[in-house]
């Protein structure tokens, strides 16, 4: 695994809006060019954002989470730069959002995702993060009609 150390950030930070716009890029090309469901995340109503560097400083992954209601919050763009992957961060990245959950006395973390990522199933779904129907801004959205949905309850520790 690659050595990096996470750090938070704020939602506007230069490098979170670089990895958060490539994630973008790169979603619409899988979706050809499809709008993301629900409500774009935004620094109003982000709490918590972790960017993982290299030894040199440079941002590889990121990810964030919304609170959704008391005790649930939204994992929104998690991201691995294509030069970084295969080698745990999504992993790391997942586990700094997770430790972010438990601080803040949250049990239950949710996520959508699409059909066309394999990658983020397959990570989320190792991780424990079990099936769920639409939830929040997502029922009955049009545009959320082909996304998977998830959840995890923590344990506390």
């Amino acid at each position: 695994m690659l050595e990096v150390r996470l750090t938070p950030a704020a939602w506007d930070d230069a490098d979170v809006e670089r990895l958060t716009a490539a994630q973008q890029d790169e979603l619409r090309a899988r979706y050809e060019g499809g709008q993301e469901p629900g409500t774009p995340p935004s620094a109003s109503d982000v709490s918590v954002v972790l960017v993982a560097r290299d030894a040199a400083g440079e941002a590889l992954a990121c990810g964030a989470l919304r609170e959704l209601a008391s005790g649930v919050a939204e994992i929104k763009r998690m991201y691995v730069v294509p030069a970084a992957r295969g080698r745990g961060l999504s992993k790391v990245v997942l586990a700094g959002l997770e430790a972010a959950v438990r601080a803040r006395g949250w049990t239950t973390l949710r996520l959508e995702t699409g059909p066309r990522q394999p990658e983020a199933i397959a990570l989320y779904e190792g991780a424990g993060y079990r099936p769920i129907p639409a939830f929040g801004a997502y029922v009955g959205a049009p545009d959320a009609a082909d996304s998977l949905f998830y959840e995890r309850v923590l344990d506390p520790t």
